[in-house]
């Protein structure tokens, strides 16, 4: 069964409208954790879409317009990472979708989650291991976090231009490990990771 056809089997159970939601950024050393939710009309197909990790950045941008001009709704929302610090990964990654709901205009009557549940949200909802490999919803949502947030990322490039953001979008790397080293962290790294932990200076 293909992205497609997962969800359009759901639409004919009566879950109209769905809405796919994602993440990245969960596993960075610097920035927010973005989250997306995405509403698709049914039966349109983008031709390509699949996980985003799997699709180079120029790949990605041109499915990002696709999505962008099929899709019915879309939203996005942000945890910062002093958020991330308060309420740990898992905790802001919740919130970050949460603010991605809010920013929908549309009310769906089925949530589709890449491996997560949300208990603060009151909407029936479906959580799918590897979802962005089993449902276009949930795909889509993969490639506008991650298109959203790798913008975020270049933005902070800008300002702090020693960390090579522009390269690792804040995940940890040897060169982003060896600008930490030397530079130490910067407002947007996340301090209670161990990596940055350890390289904060001592004094």
């Amino acid at each position: 069964m293909d992205l497609f056809e997962h969800d359009a089997r759901l639409r004919a159970q009566g879950h109209e409208p769905l809405a796919g939601l994602d993440e990245a950024g969960r596993g960075a050393l610097a920035g927010p954790v973005v989250a997306a939710a995405v509403v698709l009309p049914g039966g349109a197909k983008v031709e390509g879409l699949k996980d985003s990790k799997l699709l180079s950045p120029r790949q990605r941008h041109r499915l990002l317009h696709k999505l962008l001009q099929v899709a019915l709704d879309v939203g996005v929302g942000l945890a910062h990472p002093e958020e991330i610090e308060r309420l740990n990964v898992l905790g802001a990654t919740r919130l970050a979708m949460q603010r991605a709901l809010e920013n929908l205009t549309l009310r769906p009557a089925l949530l589709l989650i890449d491996a997560l549940r949300l208990p603060q949200v009151r909407c029936p909802q479906m959580s799918l291991l590897k979802g962005e490999l089993k449902s276009a919803s949930i795909a889509a949502a993969s490639v506008l976090a991650k298109c959203a947030r790798d913008s975020i990322m270049l933005h902070y490039h800008g300002l702090w231009p020693q960390y090579g953001f522009d390269r690792h979008k804040g995940y940890c790397s040897r060169a982003h490990l060896q600008a930490l080293g030397v530079h130490g962290p910067c407002p947007v790294h996340r301090r209670g990771f161990r990596p940055v932990q350890s390289l904060q200076p001592l004094f």
